[in-house]
């Protein structure tokens, strides 16, 4: 093992900014900061956007920093530091990120899928601190997983295991991105819940949602969403709670199949909080296994906008 100093730059590569922060072994934030991830140009001008954005963050910095972590979304051969077709980054095929970004700053670097990393930043930092095993979902544009096995994270046997998004929960259901149809995804993903309500509201003239679109629902959004919601729309509060059915089917099913009774919630439309929560655990203890009924749990992470980036420190401090 490496020498290991108490700080690791965390690096979160989204398909619109890539998210970068100094961490504290314990994941405290000394210093963060952001660039675009330009992704249209191609893997040349992503690579440059984050060796700008880890220049930023050293510049002027005195601490001794133990590695790089990187998350970033497609499947990642570890070993190899590889990124292999990332979904939001158009004409990567594999690029070879890991000794890339070894070879310019002298550092160890470690990478992740996204989704992994912000499963292992809640297993040290956040709602997973005193959990042996659970399943940590994201739910932003698309729907993210990372499977925590007793404190160690499940790759599978190429690395693409987590991508709990495209698990099928209706086999006539609207079709995702992957190709199929009925994936979850496809169901409480940002973007098919915001065009699956651009659709419908046309048929709920007093919904308050108009009033929060200014009456253009092409400003429509999750949080708007929220708002309504909690004041007191009723058709938004329909919306909240049957994405929480819809993700507490899929719970279910994976719980079955892994014997893991604990889900922790992130992402930006886990911003419905309680609603989306309760509704979401009502659902799997409906549909789950008698044996594993009382054992359910579903409980909100607590990284919030911060997970990637700690979750990517995190894979420096805590290599498995």
């Amino acid at each position: 093992m490496t020498k290991q100093y108490k700080h690791a730059i965390g690096v979160d590569i989204g398909g619109t900014n890539i998210k970068l922060g100094i961490i504290s072994n314990s994941g405290k934030i000394v210093k963060k900061t952001m660039v675009k991830t330009m992704g249209d140009g191609g893997p040349r001008v992503v690579v440059s956007q984050l060796k700008k954005g880890i220049n930023g963050l050293l510049q002027k910095n005195k601490l001794k920093i133990s590695g790089i972590g990187i998350g970033c979304a497609g499947t990642v051969i570890q070993s190899k530091g590889i990124v292999v077709n990332p979904p939001n980054l158009p004409g990567w095929g594999r690029v070879g990120l890991g000794n890339i970004i070894k070879k310019e700053f002298g550092l160890s670097v470690f990478l992740d899928n996204d989704a992994n990393a912000a499963a292992i930043g809640e297993m040290h930092f956040g709602s997973g601190k005193k959990l042996n095993s659970f399943i940590m979902v994201t739910l932003g544009t698309g729907i993210g997983g990372g499977i925590i096995i007793d404190r160690n994270i499940y790759h599978g046997d190429f690395g693409a295991a987590g991508e709990i998004g495209h698990s099928v929960i209706d086999v006539y259901g609207p079709e995702c991105k992957c190709g199929s149809y009925g994936c979850i995804e496809a169901y409480v993903g940002n973007h098919y819940l915001v065009k699956r309500i651009q659709s419908e509201i046309k048929r709920k003239p007093d919904s308050k949602i108009w009033g929060f679109v200014n009456n253009n629902i092409e400003n429509l959004s999750p949080r708007i969403i929220d708002e309504a919601a909690q004041a007191g729309d009723k058709y938004a509060k329909e919306i909240i709670k049957q994405t929480g059915e819809y993700l507490g089917c899929a719970f279910a099913s994976w719980a079955n199949i892994l014997d893991i009774s604990t889900f922790v919630v992130g992402g930006g439309v886990a911003g419905f909080g309680t609603p989306l929560i309760t509704a979401a655990y009502n659902k799997t203890v409906e549909r789950v296994l008698i044996p594993l009924k009382k054992r359910i749990k579903v409980i909100p992470a607590k990284l919030k906008n911060d997970a990637g980036i700690k979750g990517a420190s995190a894979l420096v401090f805590y290599k498995n």
